[in-house]
């Protein structure tokens, strides 16, 4: 299991349109992937988990991958939250 942990630079953070496509994104893995935020941990390829989470610009995240790419997730994802 790979972790990450990235600060969210998204202008809106991971509300609304950017949270499906965070959610799209991690969908193309085969790797679980996870998404973690103050202690609390969802599936990152859960459109409602990652809602629930309510991470705003400006906040730290651990992204965490456990699977045959997920080297490659976590970099795409970091990349997607960090542009």
């Amino acid at each position: 299991m790979q972790e990450k942990q990235v600060k969210v630079e998204l202008p809106t953070g991971l509300q609304a349109r950017p949270a499906a496509e965070f959610v799209q994104l991690a969908n193309r893995f085969s790797s679980h992937l996870y998404l973690e935020k103050e202690g609390k941990r969802v599936n990152a390829k859960s459109i409602m988990g990652l809602m629930s989470l309510a991470v705003a610009s400006d906040e730290e995240i651990i992204i965490f991958g456990d699977g045959e790419d997920e080297d490659k997730a976590i970099q795409e994802l970091a990349a997607f939250v960090t542009e």
